[in-house]
């Protein structure tokens, strides 16, 4: 193939020869310290029990939790973020916030395991995260507090994030992340953690979350009490536009991250949040995801590393620099 102006042929596939060149010309890689595992941990439960859903994922208990966390830190995983399952639910989720609720005392125990591995191998253990909504707490299932009328109260929801907020930071968490798409959380959180003298505490929003169909193994994770739906907060499929003005406000606010989610079928949204965003942009591989290559994979009509790697990649290519996916610790093993 000549070029028009040189007559130099040229021939893209000298690039491609061999696996030593690919790797030196590649233009995105994958890095251990870029990924965030998620992980559940659940009260009343006295071994970890198996996810059906999700082959390979299981609710935690707060021992399996800690050798979760320091496996993770050990292969070098850039974060954990932590999802709580309470005994108990009511409609306003008391449990969300309480200090010794099932999320705050996973987190203490995240924050004692990487500690424990930093003082062992004297490199940086992953950073502590929180799930900041009301959804895993609610007895209806809901990311906020009822109104009379059975819709979500905004503003009613807000002082419950902020509580839960200042809760996780003085649990221990260097991350919390509002992933209720209200509207103000982020600037309500920022102000709250301020007041209670966590300044340093960062703000991981949720500012392009989908009502997605690919959320269905994560609340059977959850054991989620939600009957209905939540298009009426969480964003239409079909909007990209509205993605990118969900992050501007956010980061208006004073976000210190953004995300979108699902990852997968939101990679122009990604693109676009990539391009306008001066803070990190985070993207999370959501349980349905990860169900769908396992599924694939365990019936041999997929290369089960292969594409949970380009999967991936595919994510970061697109422009994340932080990836929320199950497999985190197994990738970070894999690219060592």
């Amino acid at each position: 193939m000549s070029s028009p102006t040189s007559g130099i042929v040229y021939r893209p596939r000298r690039l491609r020869t061999t696996p030593r060149m690919r790797r030196l010309v590649a233009e995105h890689r994958l890095h251990a310290a870029d990924l965030v595992l998620p992980l559940f941990v659940k009260e009343g439960i006295d071994a970890p029990a198996p996810i059906a859903s999700m082959p390979g994922q299981v609710q935690h208990t707060e021992a399996s939790l800690r050798d979760a966390v320091a496996e993770a830190a050990r292969a070098g995983v850039g974060g954990v973020m932590l999802f709580g399952i309470p005994a108990e639910r009511d409609a306003t989720g008391t449990a969300g916030d309480g200090p010794d609720g099932i999320l705050q005392r996973g987190l203490r125990v995240a924050r004692e395991a990487v500690a424990a591995v930093e003082g062992e191998t004297g490199a940086p253990g992953p950073v502590v995260m929180a799930d900041t909504c009301l959804d895993e707490f609610t007895d209806h299932g809901h990311c906020g507090v009822l109104a009379d009328d059975g819709t979500v109260d905004n503003d009613a929801t807000l002082e419950r994030y902020a509580t839960m907020a200042v809760a996780q930071a003085r649990a221990g968490a260097d991350v919390v992340s509002p992933s209720g798409m209200m509207d103000g959380q982020v600037a309500v959180i920022r102000d709250a953690l301020d007041d209670a003298g966590f300044a340093d505490v960062s703000v991981l929003a949720y500012s392009a979350k989908y009502a997605s169909a690919f959320y269905g193994p994560f609340r059977d994770a959850v054991d989620s009490a939600l009957q209905g739906d939540r298009r009426t907060y969480q964003m239409d499929a079909a909007n990209s536009r509205e993605g990118l003005r969900e992050a501007d406000l956010d980061l208006a606010e004073g976000a210190d991250m953004v995300m979108v989610k699902p990852a997968g079928t939101s990679l122009d949204v990604l693109r676009g949040v990539a391009d306008r965003s001066d803070v990190p942009v985070a993207a999370y591989q959501v349980s349905g995801e990860y169900a769908m290559i396992e599924a694939a994979a365990a019936n041999g009509w997929i290369d089960r590393r292969a594409a949970v790697l380009e999967s991936v990649l595919a994510i970061k290519r697109a422009g994340a620099d932080v990836v929320l996916t199950y497999w985190a610790t197994e990738i970070a093993e894999w690219i060592k």
